[in-house]
């Protein structure tokens, strides 16, 4: 099909994307409301609650903008700053990460069932974490022990494997990114079995495994997120960066091309900036399925399908979810907990089959 051919119907296609975002800066708001909401509610609330008032007041102290009297006690100034908070925001960058790669991940595929962990990322953290503690090493690296930077690697060298092996000469083609996936996910996971099953000091760490693969935010104060919040920024501003060009995948990667935007080069961007979105999520929190799946396709049923908004509605309501996933996670049994990659399992399998049941027959490879 030549140019002009394809070009006229793309542009429609992508032109309606814009129709269907009628108050932006509306939606932009609310969630931004709802996501502070969620900070601090799930903040305030645990096995020592702590009311929202009070804490508003010890966060604006904190500011030295105002005058406050001190009327709380220190150690529910203690118990906010330096446990709940960095947990919550903890709980808030994972989801934004998780759910801003799952759409970068649907935009590139042309498919809602994608995730961020398609490309295998997520069994290359895994290994990569069941290493660190089958090596028992201890050090630390701006902050973070073994298990998070070796699960980090191992996330980002597991996307960059799947990459190199779907690679066709010069293209990617998305159906070969899908099975590398599957063969790769499939590899790294019997790696991780194999190191589990045969490591002495690997099964007596069997309970720490197991915690970190079913998911969990555990910070132990700032350290970690001075580092994570601002690679987080810069990452979602590449992602939001990238509108345009996953817009006009909509229309295929022929008609992509045909409307100016280089096909190859934006996929590799993409699919580059998904991976350190997943890896940053995955090395403070263990393996959290379904964010990536569930936030993305909730909120273009609701706003659209345009890149310009999803994203970062994606980032606010990815951040809330997880947040009030892991307040629920700590209520439910208090004052033990449930992982929060149990409960958002439990949530987004039966969600997952209900999309797969809606979507087939719809998917063009």
């Amino acid at each position: 099909m030549g140019a002009r051919g394809t070009s006229a119907p793309a542009l429609r296609a992508v032109t309606s994307v814009r129709l269907r975002r009628p108050y932006p800066a509306l939606v932009l708001g609310l969630l931004v409301f709802l996501s502070v909401l969620s900070i601090l509610f799930g903040a305030a609330l645990g096995s020592a609650g702590i009311p929202v008032w009070r804490e508003i007041l010890i966060l604006l102290d904190l500011t030295g903008l105002f005058p406050i009297e001190r009327t709380w006690d220190t150690s529910d100034a203690a118990i906010l700053l330096q446990l709940r908070l960095p947990r919550v925001v903890g709980a808030f960058v994972v989801g934004a990460g998780l759910a801003t790669a799952g759409a970068l991940m649907q935009g590139v595929f042309r498919n809602p069932l994608a995730d961020p962990y398609v490309l295998g990322s997520s069994a290359g953290a895994g290994l990569g974490a069941v290493v660190a503690l089958s090596l028992s090493v201890r050090f630390a690296a701006l902050g973070f022990s073994p298990v998070p930077l070796f699960a980090f690697v191992g996330a980002l060298m597991s996307t960059l494997m799947v990459y190199m092996l779907a690679r066709v000469g010069p293209r990617t083609p998305p159906m070969h990114l899908l099975l590398a996936g599957v063969a790769v996910s499939a590899l790294l996971g019997s790696s991780m079995s194999f190191v589990m099953l045969y490591s002495r000091v690997a099964q007596t760490q069997l309970q720490s495994i197991f915690a970190w693969l079913l998911g969990g935010v555990a910070l132990s104060g700032w350290q970690e997120l001075r580092l994570l919040l601002p690679l987080l920024a810069l990452a979602l501003v590449a992602a939001w960066a990238m509108a345009r060009p996953l817009d006009a995948f909509a229309v295929g990667e022929e008609g992509a091309a045909n409307l100016g935007v280089g096909v190859e080069r934006a996929k590799v961007l993409a699919i580059a900036v998904a991976a350190l979105l997943t890896a940053l999520a995955v090395s403070i929190s263990g393996l959290v399925a379904f964010v990536g799946l569930i936030v993305p396709h909730g909120v273009r049923l609701l706003i659209g399908p345009g890149h310009r908004l999803l994203i970062p509605s994606c980032a606010l309501a990815g951040g809330a979810f997880l947040v009030v996933i892991d307040l629920l996670g700590r209520l439910i049994v208090a004052p033990g907990e449930v992982p929060v990659g149990l409960l958002t399992s439990l949530l987004g399998a039966p969600f997952f089959l209900w999309l797969l049941r809606r979507t087939r027959g719809t998917y063009a490879a």
